[in-house]
């Protein structure tokens, strides 16, 4: 009897140690593409882009307008000459093509570092977060599976956009 009230009582004790877990999940992608900075960087990116395409757009245009003007009097230069000022041409527009290359990569990098900082900001503040609202764990959600289901009770996405969206409001 004695063994038996010990181990009952031994289970008990393990029982009342196990504290309840608070769980939940935020779909990640919902989060950073409703992320009012994301948001408001896209639009100014956006404004970016049109203006390199126009600009490039323009450089097209450039080269198009010399090649239609060395074609009209191509004819009558001679071999050599004519030769030498399709090089030229030539040149100048990988000249162009490089410098585009370039502002296209450039554009590219810093458009990538801006959302790679965003990202960051979004899993430090879904860390803070869940310390301070007393989350055990705070699950990400994304197409790759790492959440197959969770209940809806559980799903603190619109919570956390909001949240993180009040948070950095004064930054916009």
């Amino acid at each position: 009897m004695k063994k038996i009230i010990s181990v009952f009582a031994f289970v008990l004790v393990l029982v009342s140690c196990q504290e309840q877990q608070k769980i939940a999940f935020v779909d990640n992608a919902e989060v950073v593409s409703k992320f009012n900075k994301k948001v408001n960087f896209e639009k100014k990116f956006q404004a970016k882009i049109e203006k390199f395409n126009k600009k490039a757009d323009s450089f097209q245009q450039a080269i198009q307008i010399e090649a239609q003007l060395f074609q009209a009097k191509s004819a009558s230069m001679s071999k050599k000459k004519a030769e030498t000022e399709y090089q030229a041409l030539l040149q100048k527009k990988q000249m162009q093509d490089y410098q585009l290359r370039a502002e296209e990569q450039s554009l590219q990098a810093e458009g990538q570092k801006e959302i790679d900082t965003l990202v960051k900001q979004v899993k430090a503040f879904v860390k803070d977060y869940g310390k301070n609202n007393g989350y055990t764990y705070i699950l990400g959600a994304n197409d790759a599976g790492s959440v197959m289901y969770g209940a809806e009770g559980n799903d603190i996405t619109e919570v956390i956009i909001e949240a993180l969206n009040a948070e950095n409001k004064d930054e916009e």
